[in-house]
Parts: C-alpha cells; sequence; structure tokens
C-alpha cells in the first residue's frame, strides 16, 4: 500500500479525512519517469489522473487544430511548468470528458514520481461513498474550473494582442 504523508495538500483530496484518504492510498500506483519522458500526449484517451510527488514537468498544447487526417502540425507551446512543491494534480480533464481525451501533453524536466490513481478506482471508491465521491468531484470541479478561468485569460490576452496587431 502505498504512504504519502501530504496527500491532503493535493487538490483533488482536500478535506478528507484519514480514513477516506486510506481507500485512495490502496490503490495509487507509484510511476517513474525519467528526464524529458513524455508521461502523457495531447489527445491520446486518459485513464488515470497524476499527482507529481517528486520533480518537475511541463505542460504543453499544440498552437494549431488538426484540419485534417494527413494534415497535422506538430508544433506546441509550453503553457506551464509544475514542480512537486506546487502538489499539482492533472490529467482530470479526460476523467470527465465525453471523449476521454487528454488536452495537454506532460513532459518531465527532470526525473520524476507519479502517484497515478486509475478512473475506474476513482470513480468506485467515489461511487460507494457518496460523501466522499462527493467531496473529490467538488475539488475535481474547482480545479477545472480555475484552469478554464486561467484559459479564458490567456485567450483574452491573445485576442487581444491579434486585434492589436490587425489594426497596425
Amino acid at each position: 500500500m502505498f504512504q504519502l504523508k501530504n496527500m491532503n495538500e493535493f487538490r483533488i483530496f482536500r478535506n478528507l479525512s484519514e480514513e477516506q484518504l486510506e481507500r485512495f492510498r490502496k490503490v495509487i500506483q507509484v510511476k517513474k519517469f525519467s528526464e524529458d519522458d513524455v508521461i502523457f500526449y495531447e489527445g491520446e484517451v486518459g485513464d488515470s489522473i497524476y499527482l507529481l510527488l517528486d520533480g518537475q514537468v511541463e505542460i504543453n498544447q499544440a498552437l494549431t487544430l488538426q484540419l485534417s487526417k494527413g494534415d497535422y502540425d506538430t508544433r506546441e507551446k509550453a503553457i506551464i511548468n509544475l514542480s512537486s512543491e506546487m502538489f499539482p494534480v492533472f490529467g482530470e480533464m479526460s476523467l470527465l470528458g465525453a471523449d476521454d481525451k487528454r488536452t495537454a501533453t506532460v513532459k518531465a524536466l527532470t526525473n520524476c514520481s507519479m502517484a497515478v490513481v486509475m478512473k475506474e478506482d476513482l470513480f468506485s471508491i467515489c461511487e460507494s461513498d457518496p460523501s466522499l465521491g462527493y467531496q473529490v468531484m467538488k475539488n475535481v470541479a474547482d480545479i477545472i474550473t480555475d484552469n478554464l478561468v486561467k484559459a479564458n485569460q490567456n485567450v483574452l490576452k491573445l485576442t487581444t494582442a491579434f486585434s492589436l496587431i490587425l489594426e497596425k
């Protein structure tokens, strides 16, 4: 069984009791990644969430949309770098989306340790204990909402810059 003292520092597990956290400890797998390893790619089907236990990662997103099956542009933009001191959780978007697709690529900047919770384990635990499930899903909603607000601010900045360029 996985032992993590600061488990409730990760937003997804905030406001859970030790007994509730223990249920997740039983299903967590620890995975190691080397510097420059890709943890997952944007567009892949996601079946898990990741908690960064040690190290640093970079979150990237494609700069362009795929227009056709043969027309694929691989340029990416680094969105944010995260370190384990921030207790980041990622992969949550693919757990709730209709197509279960990853919305970004995550790459290890250093050697990393990750705690992984499989989607089926997460939902099984949440469904078996409605109060725990409510709190975890509220935490996931808070994470997604904060990410959406940041994304909207970035879109506003980009459209403003684009508009200013067109005015010249």
